[in-house]
C-alpha cells in the first residue's frame, strides 16, 4: 500500500501545520513564499534525492546540518513563481535507520512542498519500508501494484513516470529490485507503449551488484525490449552527472541535498521540464557555485 502526499488545499495544510504544533513556524514562511495562488507550470517536475534527515533536526554529517539544507531546497521551490507539476523525492529520506522519529521530521520540512504540488516519495537504503508506511497514516493509498513494495506510476502529458522500490535491507549499501516488481514493471510497460517513460529508482545500474542494484542485468535487459523507456533517474551516489546507457537511455544521476561524498559534488535538487521530443534537466546547486547550476541541459529522448 504506496504512500502518496497528495497536495493540500490552503485549509488542510494550515490545519495539519496546527495539529502538529508548526503553524506559528509556517504563518510567515507562507506570506513571503506565497505558496497558494500561483499557476501551475504542467510540465515541469522538482526532483530531491538522499535526504537523511535525523530525528533530531540540528544532526550533522560531513560537517553539513542535512535538515537545514533539506529546508533551503524546499524554499528555493515555494520561492519560485509558479508550482511544479509533481515533486518527487528519490530515497534515503531518512539519515541512517528510517526510524519513526527520522520520518516525522523529514514530514514536517516537506511540508511546505505539499502546497505546491503532489509529493511522491521512493525509499532508498537508509529507509526502512514499514516505519515509513505509518509515519504517514492518513495518506496511504491504495494502488495496484507490487506487495510491499512502493512502486506507483505517475501519469503527465509527456511522459509517465514510473517510481521503483530498490530498499533490499536497511542500513545496507546495495538495493534490489526483485522479480516481483521487475515483473510488474514488463506488464506495465508493456500495456504503455504509447508515451515516453522515465524510470525513477533510489539505486544506479552496477554490473558487480555491491553499490547499486544487484539485479541490475535483469533491469537493463528490459531497456532494449521497450523503447519508450527515455531516461532512468537515480540518486545514492551523492553525485551529479548526466551520461547515457548503450540503449540510447538517458542516465541522470541526482544530487543530495545531505552532504557530498566527493569534493566539488553539489548539494541540491533538479527541475525537469517535459516536452513532446525530450526534456529540459537543470541543476540547481544550493551553493550556487557548480557550473552547471541554473543551466539546463536539453536531452532529446532516443527514436523509436
Amino acid at each position: 500500500m504506496p504512500v502518496s502526499l497528495p497536495q493540500l488545499s490552503r485549509r488542510q495544510f494550515l490545519k495539519r501545520a496546527a495539529l502538529a504544533g508548526t503553524a506559528a513556524a509556517f504563518g510567515p514562511h507562507l506570506a513571503q513564499a506565497g505558496l497558494f495562488g500561483k499557476s501551475r507550470d504542467a510540465h515541469t517536475f522538482a526532483l530531491y534525492s538522499d535526504t537523511h534527515i535525523n530525528a533530531n533536526a540540528k544532526t550533522q554529517a560531513g560537517g553539513l546540518n542535512m535538515a537545514d539544507n533539506f529546508a533551503a531546497g524546499v524554499s528555493e521551490l515555494a520561492q519560485w513563481r509558479v508550482r511544479p507539476a509533481g515533486i518527487i523525492v528519490n530515497g534515503d529520506l531518512a539519515h541512517n535507520h528510517g526510524t519513526p522519529g527520522d520520518y516525522a521530521t523529514f514530514g514536517g520540512l516537506a511540508h511546505p512542498l505539499r502546497a505546491l504540488a503532489p509529493v511522491h516519495l521512493s525509499l532508498g537504503n537508509h529507509d526502512h519500508r514499514d516505519n515509513f508506511w505509518q509515519a504517514f497514516p492518513d495518506d496511504a493509498t491504495r494502488i495496484d501494484s507490487v506487495p510491499h513494495k512502493q512502486a506507483s506510476i505517475i501519469i503527465s502529458e509527456f511522459a509517465d513516470w514510473f517510481l521503483l522500490d530498490s530498499l533490499d535491507v536497511t542500513a545496507q549499501t546495495a538495493g534490489k529490485l526483485g522479480s516481483a516488481q521487475l515483473n510488474w514493471l514488463a506488464i506495465q510497460l508493456a500495456a504503455r507503449r504509447e508515451k515516453p517513460v522515465i524510470i525513477v529508482c533510489h539505486h544506479p545500474l552496477d554490473i558487480t551488484g555491491l553499490l547499486g542494484l544487484k539485479d541490475s542485468l535483469l533491469f537493463e535487459e528490459l531497456l532494449p525490449r521497450h523503447h519508450q523507456v527515455k531516461a532512468f533517474v537515480f540518486g545514492h551516489t551523492h553525485d551529479w552527472k548526466i551520461t547515457q546507457h548503450d540503449s540510447g537511455v538517458h542516465l541522470i544521476n541526482l544530487p543530495q541535498t545531505a552532504y557530498p561524498f566527493h569534493a566539488g559534488c553539489p548539494s541540491g535538487w533538479v527541475r525537469m521540464t517535459l516536452a513532446r521530443e525530450g526534456v529540459a534537466v537543470e541543476l540547481r546547486d544550493l551553493a550556487q557555485k557548480h557550473p552547471d547550476h541554473g543551466k539546463p541541459k536539453q536531452l532529446t529522448w532516443r527514436s523509436v
